[in-house]
């Protein structure tokens, strides 16, 4: 039994996220039917990760 060929190669990931760096995409969506999809659009409403320095945290 043989193995399928790959829908994207490593180079291909790589190319995808580098251009869109330089562009300045919110996201980049690599899907399991070969598709890279590149947002330009950032997401407003994405959470912080890190915590506000002024706001008090209780363990």
């Amino acid at each position: 039994m043989s193995r399928t060929a790959a829908r994207f190669t490593q180079a291909d990931v790589a190319r995808s996220i580098r251009a869109a760096k330089q562009a300045g995409a919110g996201s980049v969506e690599l899907r399991p039917d070969g598709t890279i999809r590149i947002s330009l659009i950032t997401q407003k409403n994405k959470t912080d990760t890190q915590p506000d320095p002024e706001q008090e945290v209780i363990l």
